[in-house]
């Protein structure tokens, strides 16, 4: 059997006293040996959530209506009914001490090991999902249940490749199975492979509609820069919404999609929807806090980010809070800011000691408040992995701060060429095209990007408005 739950580790405090911040301070020190780090034990100093990014895996909520067939007294995915994992992870134990040949119940717990990595910020999942899905397939091969679950594992290690592989294996022989067509729509969005994307999500759409295509349909428009539809079929998966979760999800997602055109006030409508579903649902309030941050409610937007990162210490968040932080400009805040920018770094060494690719999710970073070499090296990587409007964005900004904006500004453009609407692409554009001698359109792409989302970064919107300023 996979091993005892592992403790959580305590809250943000004090950057002097916090855990993860004395962790970090040790990085350096340990060096190689991070490599061999083992985060199945006590080691676990910082609470790493690995997952949360932009696949929305969806893993035990996109439910498949259809069971599978399974040995006596098997434990169907809806034993998995996400209100709480943990138990429903012991019970599942249990059930398999006494059923071991139950493979429905191998690959069930498999996919709630991924689940608890993406909401318990728990990486050591990863081994013990892949034990459990393997232990399902040795008992019935190519079963659906343990194939899709292999799929999310795979989008979340980021191997979106293998995740659109196993995805097409399930479809092959189901091709109505919910999960697998959406980790197919993930996977094709994630490789950059959009106009594939777009069919996957018609196909979707036309075989099994509900919330979890509903979403994934949204935001393949959001990415051709058709707002109005994303909005509209989102706003008709809340309607459907049942269960607090769906709601607090969907809602988030229309936060998201208001807070991208700049529209703080319908976003954080869109928020409060979410937060009333569940008051602690960690992407509202991460969003929330920059919605209070762009409308100047610093210490609002303080406090929700200071709740996000206690629990979910990604580089997203740990750059916003360090960035409100540095904003406020004095010296205890700037080392709090740079105790947030140090955090990225050692979440990136954890994350790839766990085999999770974390390029990235850490180039942007690392750009602005790390190592510029390592940040375009990053880039450099996950480019060559997968070509998306993120990857190239990340590719560009990560060339421009090693002063290399000739090669940088293609790159950008490139970004941009979907028609999504994205303020920080167009400040990365506006930055790179005046950097290469193209003062207009560089002017043009920074009054876009203030007029689109005007509090689009805490300190990128200062600088786009400062450069405005400066060529008045």
């Amino acid at each position: 059997m996979p091993g005892a739950e592992l403790p959580l580790t305590a809250p943000v405090s004090e950057p002097a006293r916090d855990p993860r911040v004395a962790a970090v301070r040790r990085v350096g020190e340990l060096g190689r040996r991070l490599r061999a780090l083992r985060l199945g034990g006590s080691v676990v100093l910082l609470a790493i959530a690995l997952t949360a990014g932009s696949v929305a895996v969806g893993a035990l909520r996109d439910r498949d209506t259809a069971a599978v067939a399974a040995a006596p007294g098997a434990m169907a995915p809806a034993a998995v009914n996400g209100r709480d994992l943990d138990a429903d992870i012991t019970a599942l134990q249990g059930h398999l001490r006494a059923q071991p040949k139950d493979f429905g119940g191998w690959a069930t717990l498999g996919l709630a090991y991924v689940e608890q990595a993406r909401t318990k910020g728990d990486p050591s999942r990863y081994p013990q999902a892949e034990k459990a899905l393997s232990r399902s397939l040795a008992l019935r091969p190519d079963n659906e249940q343990a194939l899709t679950g292999r799929a999310a594992l795979a989008a979340a290690r980021h191997r979106f490749a293998e995740a659109l592989t196993y995805a097409d294996r399930v479809l092959k022989e189901n091709p109505y199975s919910e999960r697998a067509l959406c980790s197919r729509i993930d996977a094709l969005v994630e490789l950059g492979r959009y106009a594939e994307a777009s069919k996957a999500a018609d196909t979707a759409d036309t075989r099994r509609p509900g919330i979890p295509v509903f979403t994934r349909y949204a935001y393949v428009h959001e990415l051709r820069g058709d707002v109005k539809t994303a909005r509209r079929v989102l706003e008709q998966a809340l309607a459907g919404a049942a269960t607090r979760g769906d709601i607090a999800y969907v809602a988030a997602q229309l936060g998201q999609l208001a807070w991208n055109q700049g529209d703080y006030t319908t976003a954080l409508t869109d928020y409060a929807r979410a937060l009333a579903a569940d008051e602690n649902y960690l992407p509202a309030l991460e969003g929330r806090a920059r919605a209070q941050a762009a409308l100047g409610r610093r210490g609002a937007a303080l406090r929700d980010m200071e709740r996000v990162v206690a629990r979910f210490p990604l580089p997203g968040p740990l750059v916003e809070l360090g960035e409100l932080y540095e904003d406020r400009g004095d010296d205890g805040d700037r080392a709090r800011a740079a105790d947030q920018y140090a955090l990225v770094d050692a979440w990136t060494a954890l994350a790839r000691a766990n085999g999770v690719n974390a390029d990235l999710d850490t180039a942007l970073a690392a750009a602005d408040h790390g190592d510029r070499a390592s940040a375009l090296r990053a880039a450099r990587a996950e480019y060559a992995r997968r070509r998306t409007v993120h990857t190239a964005d990340a590719l560009a900004w990560a060339l421009h701060v090693n002063g290399r904006d000739a090669e940088a500004l293609g790159h950008a453009r490139e970004a941009t060429a979907t028609g999504y609407r994205n303020a920080v692409f167009l400040y990365h554009r506006g930055t790179i095209e005046r950097a290469t001698g193209h003062e207009k359109a560089g002017l043009e792409s920074l009054r876009a990007a203030i007029a689109l989302n005007p509090g689009f970064s805490t300190l990128g919107a200062r600088h786009a408005r400062s450069a405005l300023e400066g060529a008045k």
